[in-house]
């Protein structure tokens, strides 16, 4: 299936469905003539800041996937490839250990990100290139480096916060806050943005590197100028949300089969389903045994895992 308009068209109408779905239900269940009761303002205003996040922290994490499946030429890649969630877990413990106030925690996950990666770029540079075994094998190395960091970090910690961090960790879009949020907005859709210009490129690209070359592009400052965007993009959904599995990696993997290769297609189309599938999965984790609320990060993995191996044994 290849008709990307009818796609488009189906993915919002879905995408409004949900969304619609998302502010009705929860713990506490609405009626639509329950929306124009004062009452209920703060219930509202407070799904329709998850449904804002979830949309956000899927877009990002789509277009991330995309672009990293593509500098890297392999469909199994996603945006925490470059230790993102590990660095930004740390930060939050960091913070925590210390003792600083949490109001600094998404400003801390963000920081931390951006040095993860920063280490994973400096050690994938080889002879001036980014090697892409390299970026792999330096992710893997660093990830679990700094996730061992940070779970002794933990262990000997006496801050009664920091066992609160693992629904961080789990991923969450219960606490948003509106400034953080529009800051979030702002460095989601610019740098998605900045990504679909160099669609073109990464459409090159994904034809191999010396064909790249032959068709002008310079791969190697495509390749840092397109890590910079996914780290910076990663690092403000992590200070958003948490850290949330599977939505890089699934939805781009699974978009790609319905669409094809063309990231001028591709990458909108996946921030699309991307937001969508992160809205669902929030209301899920808030419906299913209420009043507890499920973790956003258990529910993709929940979904995504048997879905993806789905799409791995049956090529669908």
């Amino acid at each position: 299936m290849k008709h990307p308009l009818l796609l488009s068209i189906a993915l919002v109408c879905l995408l409004g469905v949900v969304c619609l779905l998302a502010f009705l239900f929860g713990v506490t269940t609405l009626s639509f003539a329950d929306l124009g009761n004062p009452a209920y303002a703060p219930i509202l205003k407070l799904r329709l800041l998850r449904i804002a996040a979830g949309l956000l922290a899927g877009a990002g994490l789509g277009v991330c996937g995309v672009a990293m499946q593509a500098i890297l030429r392999n469909p199994l890649a996603d945006p925490y490839l470059l230790s993102t969630s590990s660095g930004a877990g740390m930060g939050i413990v960091l913070i925590l250990f210390l003792g600083i106030p949490a109001v600094f925690l998404p400003g801390a996950a963000f920081a931390g990100a951006l040095v993860s990666t920063f280490l994973v770029y400096l050690l994938a540079q080889k002879d001036g290139k980014i090697s892409a075994i390299q970026l792999i094998l330096s992710g893997v190395i660093i990830s679990i480096a700094i996730s061992g960091l940070t779970i002794f970090l933990a262990s000997i910690s006496t801050n009664p916060a920091v066992p609160g961090m693992l629904w961080w960790l789990l991923g969450s879009l219960q606490t948003v806050d509106p400034v953080l949020l529009m800051i979030v907005a702002a460095m989601v859709l610019g740098g998605s943005g900045l990504l679909w210009f160099f669609a073109q490129d990464l459409n090159a690209i994904t034809l191999g590197e010396e064909a790249a070359l032959h068709l002008g592009v310079e791969v190697e400052t495509l390749k840092r100028i397109v890590l910079v965007l996914i780290t910076l993009i990663t690092g403000a959904v992590v200070a958003l949300s948490g850290v949330i599995g599977f939505v890089g990696l699934i939805v781009p993997h699974a978009i790609r089969r319905l669409t094809g290769p063309n990231h001028k297609l591709l990458l909108p189309i996946s921030a699309l389903a991307a937001g969508g599938f992160l809205v669902t999965c929030d209301l899920l984790g808030r419906i299913v045994m209420p009043p507890i609320e499920i973790p956003i990060g258990v529910i993709t993995a929940l979904v995504g895992a048997p879905v993806f191996l789905g799409l791995l044994k049956w090529k669908v």
